[in-house]
């Protein structure tokens, strides 16, 4: 059964850290390039940052630049989001969402993804 799973949501208080776990099965993972997106409470869904199918490149948007890292683990089929020094304004649900090879991911260009996950709440307040 072809499915990511995302997990590691939560509350946490500003300047907090989280971290994110995006896992795959049903498909052949390090084929594709994964994202993370969020969605926050009346905005629409936006991709944040992307990693390469190899996990050599990745692209960041500058609203998390600096502060969220992510990685992957193709061994263990997952993708990881590392979020630190997070703001109330990084509250949303976090999705992530894989397509077939990276020149997407490299120019930065997010949409057209084969396969999403069905999300994660990060709640950053005090």
């Amino acid at each position: 059964q072809l499915q990511l799973v995302e997990s590691g949501g939560g509350l946490v208080q500003p300047g907090g850290s989280l971290r994110l776990s995006c896992t795959a099965s049903g498909f052949t993972f390090d084929n594709y390039g994964i994202a993370w997106f969020r969605q926050a409470p009346g905005k629409e869904r936006e991709g944040v940052l992307c990693i390469t199918s190899s996990g050599s490149d990745t692209n960041y948007a500058d609203s998390v630049k600096g502060r969220f890292t992510i990685s992957r683990d193709n061994a263990k089929n997952t993708v990881y989001l590392q979020m630190n020094s997070l703001k109330p304004e990084d509250t949303a649900v976090y999705y992530c969402a894989a397509q077939y090879a990276s020149r997407w991911c490299l120019s930065g260009k997010y949409y057209g993804m084969d396969y999403w996950g069905k999300g994660t709440l990060v709640t950053v307040s005090s």
